[in-house]
């Protein structure tokens, strides 16, 4: 990336972040984005951590010759699991590489992270009880029959992160997936699920590393994934997208008083210019800022090379309750 674009960047940020009034989108997605080594940032269905002043971004490395696999109902385009990256900054631009965070098993087929299966959107967050960092990932063989959700640990936010075990939460199929700690320390999964006709809301044990029985279905016989929930003055949101295979499709927000309540649709929160297809992207994270402002992160997948698959990340605002994403051409 230039130094006029990386200035453009600083700017932006930094307005978000001080005044919460940015209306440009914060990362050009026709850029690849580099790290402090000059290399691509490889780091696709992402999460971010937010921890002691330091942005850490968790994703999945996609690396190598794209395949298809053969007799399958849609379009399942794979590359080897080349496990999850990790990278840190402390202002949201300027992002160090700091290495592998949960590398793939290259010799046990039998393991859930071999390099033959599915290691997809990865979630870190911190337990204060334990002092431990837990990463939870969906975990599936490639023709994602599997439906598992994985989860591993660390005693530092970059890892390295020791796999553990997956699970069915409550005996029900996992795919898509996102975390959500809440302000008073319960953690939740949230999950496609019945081959992806409902989201499941499952609450985690105290010490986030495993499914409690208390658990709820919502959006049922909606084919919703790609999910991301964020909060805001005691609202619950989330952003979903339709199963329409590596194709974008119109994001939906969804919105509760509580986490475990009342979901009810809202409708389409992308605003402008290709908002049908929430800008040619798929969900994958919004990260909390201030003062009613977030960003919104997602993918642009390039399924016959999904090596060189790009990122957006826009503003996403809150004003009484209505939730926007604006895409606007960086001029």
């Amino acid at each position: 990336m230039n130094r006029s674009i990386i200035n453009i960047l600083c700017c932006l940020i930094s307005s978000l972040i001080a005044t919460a009034q940015a209306t440009n989108n914060l990362l050009p997605p026709f850029e690849k984005w580099k790290d402090d080594k000059g290399n691509f940032i490889n780091a696709h269905g992402a999460g971010v951590l937010s921890y002691n002043g330091t942005y850490y971004l968790f994703g999945e490395i996609k690396k190598g010759k794209t395949h298809l696999v053969p007799n399958q109902s849609w379009e399942d385009y794979r590359v080897d699991a080349g496990g999850i990256s990790c990278y840190s900054s402390k202002d949201l631009v300027h992002w160090k590489y700091e290495g592998i965070a949960l590398a793939p098993n290259k010799t046990d087929s039998t393991s859930d992270i071999h390099i033959s299966k599915v290691i997809e959107r990865p979630k870190v967050i911190y337990n204060k009880r334990t002092k431990q960092f837990v990463m939870w990932v969906h975990i599936d063989k490639e023709d994602y029959s599997y439906a598992h959700i994985g989860v591993a640990v660390s005693n530092s936010p970059a890892g390295p992160y020791k796999y553990l075990q997956s699970v069915q939460p409550n005996g029900q199929q996992s795919r898509d997936m996102t975390v959500f700690k809440d302000d008073n320390g319960k953690a939740y999964l949230i999950y496609s699920s019945e081959n992806n006709n409902t989201m499941q809301i499952c609450e985690l044990s105290n010490d986030y590393l495993s499914p409690t029985k208390n658990y709820i279905r919502i959006l049922e016989n909606q084919r919703r994934e790609a999910p991301a929930m964020f909060k805001h003055d005691g609202k619950y949101y989330l952003i979903t997208s339709l199963c329409s295979g590596w194709d974008p499709n119109a994001a939906i927000l969804s919105v509760a008083d509580s986490v475990m309540g009342n979901w009810v649709q809202r409708g389409n929160p992308c605003v402008g210019k290709d908002a049908a297809t929430t800008f040619n992207s798929q969900s994958s994270f919004v990260l909390p800022l201030n003062k009613g402002k977030f960003i919104f992160l997602a993918d642009r997948w390039n399924k016959t090379n999904l090596e060189d698959s790009r990122y957006i990340w826009l503003p996403l605002t809150i004003n009484n309750g209505n939730v926007e994403i604006k895409y606007k051409d960086e001029k």
